[in-house]
């Protein structure tokens, strides 16, 4: 059991595909979580934290309900509770890509659905099946859809007609032959508090203030610190050529005529910028890496 202090939060953290990705983003904000290989409660570092290891597709009903005070789960999942959650933040990442997922309604290359109204009569198969209801709802469209236990892109066109799901990249999709007629919604994971939670002043300070780390975690992602010594002579050069690194810190070295440079960039560009630094004459360049920014 999680070790506990008199005051504590439940936050959610989301089982399945999310989990790992939800890990990496709380360890990089401060927030180590430690998951045994079958265990549901995990402990962290931090003894005000009460966690719960849920399906992402239960974490909004049980915060909805009241036995959890928040979690992180996607917004497709908590579409349905939409007025009954506190969303206090986005947190753009996904599973395997900094892209949002998309809930797509995909149908054989060959099929003759075209658009969603020709899924009238029709049958779909879906992990979604609120998601999809909805926006057949919202359509006007009468469709069956049947839940899908997995494998759900087999499933066309012999057991069903179409299906409704989850993609990011659309790679999967399109190498089994399928092809997209509609996006349904697309989606990132998001923090949610209950009402209850968000209304009680220890416990929102402490959301506010685990929100607060979770976003200048993802605002540092694949970004790095980079400093060196130069020229102070070669300082407007630097600048002007390198017009991404803005609002550098810049301070007088020891010795007559150098300076100090610092600045946050984004990584993939550090392999063409270094070159250009050596050309300008900076000596001691160092490369390290950055786990928050707080705008």
């Amino acid at each position: 059991m999680p070790e506990t202090t008199e005051k504590t939060l439940k936050l959610a953290i989301p089982k399945g595909s999310l989990e790992g990705p939800t890990l990496d983003l709380l360890a990089k904000a401060g927030y180590e979580v430690y998951v045994s290989s079958r265990g549901l409660r995990p402990s962290s570092n931090d003894p005000e934290l009460d966690l719960y290891l849920i399906r992402a597709q239960e974490v909004a009903r049980y915060i909805d309900q009241g036995f959890l005070d928040c979690g992180i789960t996607g917004l497709d999942w908590a579409s349905e509770y939409d007025g009954s959650l506190v969303d206090l933040a986005e947190l753009p990442y996904s599973r395997a890509t900094p892209r949002p997922t998309h809930w797509v309604l995909v149908v054989p290359e060959d099929s003759p659905i075209r658009k969603p109204e020709d899924l009238q009569g029709k049958r779909i198969a879906t992990e979604g099946v609120a998601i999809t209801e909805r926006y057949l709802k919202s359509k006007g469209i009468q469709a069956e859809v049947e839940f899908s236990w997995g494998a759900t892109e087999v499933k066309v066109p012999d057991l069903v007609d179409a299906i409704v799901d989850v993609t990011e990249t659309g790679s999967s999709i399109k190498a089994n032959k399928l092809r997209i007629v509609d996006t349904l919604l697309t989606s990132f994971p998001h923090f949610y508090a209950s009402q209850a939670a968000a209304a009680d002043p220890w416990k929102r300070q402490k959301m506010d203030r685990l929100t607060l780390l979770l976003k200048a975690a993802l605002e540092a992602r694949d970004k790095v610190g980079l400093k060196m010594n130069l020229p102070a002579d070669k300082l407007s050069a630097l600048l002007e050529k390198l017009p991404a690194m803005r609002r550098p810190t810049v301070s007088q070295l020891s010795e007559e005529g150098w300076v100090a440079v610092e600045t946050v960039i984004d990584e993939k560009v550090v392999r063409d910028i270094i070159p250009t630094l050596k050309e300008l004459g900076a000596e001691g360049i160092i490369e390290y890496p950055l786990n928050k920014i707080v705008p």
